[in-house]
């Protein structure tokens, strides 16, 4: 039997002068007789009317902001404008006092910056109430996509001995003391002596261990943690994130576009379907914020346009070659708008490249293919019959407006004579990935896969601008807080 109901659940409920009771917490109590009660249900909040003639004046005082009440009454057909119902209440309780004079969540409008410093109470706060329930649905939208499609669930190590991305910006995983680190002859740490007996990290991408499992039950995704030592104190990176990374054994480059596009469609109408409320606010923070901003640096689409507008479009395939011709011709470029010139064929592009091609030449989302092999990580297919200095690789890019990149992916090199060549060119030790090579020498086949940021993901359905908004305890240089 329930002890109490949500407030998503009265507010949607008929009126029939039923008894209910819920639990939340205080938003605002307005002239010792409104409490305006939310429990995280819903962005909105439910109005509960107080007999403040027969209730103690003592139990009132404590009717602060943020006080974690309980509340008997019964639900009635709201007199007031913008509700449809609201509690009488016969009984209230105290189960939390908020002292009004320390409690940093008032009833008024906080700065970002502010908030990240309270990360630990700004879920109380409309916005993040809000986002934090949007994360919620689309990483359920992202299991039931796979699953309902016979995909498997793998959980990659959160320590590894290998480097996928072969950034080498990673975090040391040891044991060793600091202050009487174990040496070897040549004074380098031995780290024979340490908890694994081999130097270790925390993962970059569980991309290489879902691959060999790829190889067996067809296909898989990961969706787990990781992490980059990259001091970068940007609004766009994190120390640790979220990753889906989904690995198809037979998939060849074409299907792997498909299988991105379909994806993202799929989590985004789903959660779009699920949270008009709270996207609907959103929209209307990110209108208000937007008028602080210059003209020129506005966002022409707001947030539940944009959000339709990938539902909506196909995603334009435009190999790299051609957007470079694009971008090389293109009136920015030649105005000497861009902040980075583009002048040659291999140049890696940046977001305000990627995000023209989006928003003004195709206007639509972007799938870019085809990439320069110098510029991409060795795993990635190299595709025959291109001239030498210009070797490409079945690598593929998602551009979306406003954002750039979200997707990054390829047709993964399933050769293990080009795989060893590509290895040996970039100095990667081949005992490191003994077991990587295994899976090209014993029933090799063309596979594929792609890597999706989840906080990037979530940052655009909720039109946020800084990363560090949109994953609960932001961990960035300086700052492991909470």
């Amino acid at each position: 039997m329930k002890k109490h109901t949500k407030v998503i659940e009265l507010l949607n409920a008929t009126p029939v002068q039923t008894e209910v009771k819920v639990k939340g917490w205080v938003r605002t109590f307005r002239n010792n007789q409104f409490i305006a009660l939310n429990d995280g249900s819903t962005i909105h909040n439910i109005q509960c009317v107080v007999d403040f003639e027969n209730t103690k004046e003592e139990l009132l005082k404590r009717i602060t902001t943020g006080a974690a009440i309980s509340l008997t009454g019964t639900l009635i057909e709201s007199k007031g404008a913008g509700q449809k119902v609201e509690i009488q209440v016969t009984k209230l309780e105290i189960l939390g006092d908020s002292d009004p004079e320390k409690f940093p969540m008032q009833p008024k409008k906080h700065s970002l910056e502010f908030l990240r410093e309270n990360a630990h109470l700004r879920v109380r706060t409309n916005a993040f109430g809000a986002i934090m329930r949007v994360r919620s649905t689309l990483s359920f939208a992202v299991h039931q996509y796979f699953q309902e499609r016979g995909f498997f669930y793998v959980n990659t190590p959160i320590i590894t001995g290998s480097d996928a991305e072969g950034a080498g910006e990673m975090f040391k995983v040891t044991a060793l003391p600091f202050d009487k680190t174990p040496r070897t002859e040549e004074g380098k740490v031995n780290y024979k002596e340490d908890f694994f007996g081999k130097e270790t990290n925390l993962t970059v991408s569980g991309q290489l261990e879902a691959e060999t499992y790829a190889m067996a039950l067809g296909q898989v995704y990961t969706f787990g943690p990781t992490f980059r030592a990259e001091n970068s104190n940007t609004s766009r990176h994190l120390a640790e994130f979220w990753m889906i990374e989904p690995e198809v054994a037979f998939n060849n480059l074409a299907d792997n576009m498909d299988l991105a596009e379909d994806f993202i469609k799929y989590v985004i109408k789903y959660t779009l379907d699920k949270h008009q409320d709270d996207l609907k606010f959103l929209e209307q923070r990110l209108i208000e914020e937007e008028k602080n901003k210059p003209q020129a640096e506005r966002s022409e689409m707001n947030l539940l346009d944009k959000l339709n507008f990938v539902l909506d479009n196909n995603f334009k395939r435009v190999t790299y070659t051609e957007a470079i011709d694009i971008l090389r011709n293109s009136k920015p470029n030649k105005n000497k708008k861009f902040q980075y010139a583009i002048d040659e064929w291999g140049a890696d592009l940046q977001s305000e490249h990627e995000r023209f091609l989006v928003e003004k030449h195709f206007k639509c989302p972007v799938i870019l293919f085809d990439y320069p092999a110098k510029i991409k990580a060795f795993y990635m297919r190299l595709n025959d019959n291109t001239e030498p200095g210009k070797e490409t690789v079945r690598a593929m890019d998602i551009l979306f407006p406003g954002i750039g990149e979200i997707v990054g992916g390829s047709q993964r090199e399933e050769r293990h004579d080009v795989l060893i060549e590509k290895m040996k060119a970039l100095g990667i030790d081949e005992e490191e990935l003994w077991w990587y090579l295994d899976t090209r020498k014993f029933g090799t086949a063309v596979h594929s896969g792609f890597g999706l940021g989840f906080e990037r993901l979530v940052l655009f359905v909720t039109g946020m601008t800084n990363i560090r908004d949109v994953i609960p305890f932001p961990r960035t240089p300086q700052n492991a807080e909470f």
